[in-house]
């Protein structure tokens, strides 16, 4: 079972340069996370906090959904989900 991970481009020096990765993990979101701690940890800890909370200013999307709206971390990823990452980006 695996889903893609879709890294924009302000964290791709956290995913060797990816854009991409897949992921052999489904079942929740914080599953999910957790395998990517195990491979690409500097890039987990920017999505989640010391406390293991997603980061107020991240957006977690599953198949085009927000994860804050399908239950957070307990959100359910099927086989073959696409989960997108989008930090905020401040402007001025």
């Amino acid at each position: 079972m695996t889903v893609t991970l879709l890294v924009p481009g302000a964290l791709r020096a956290e995913s060797g340069g990816e854009g991409r990765l897949t992921l052999e993990a489904c079942g929740t979101l914080a599953a999910v996370l957790d395998e990517l701690a195990e491979h690409r940890p500097r890039l987990e800890r920017r999505i989640r906090d010391e406390r293991g909370e997603l980061r107020r200013y991240v957006n977690v999307y599953i198949d085009g959904e927000n994860c804050r709206a399908l239950g957070g971390q307990s959100a359910l990823v099927a086989d073959g989900a696409e989960i997108q990452v989008l930090p905020s980006v401040a402007g001025g």
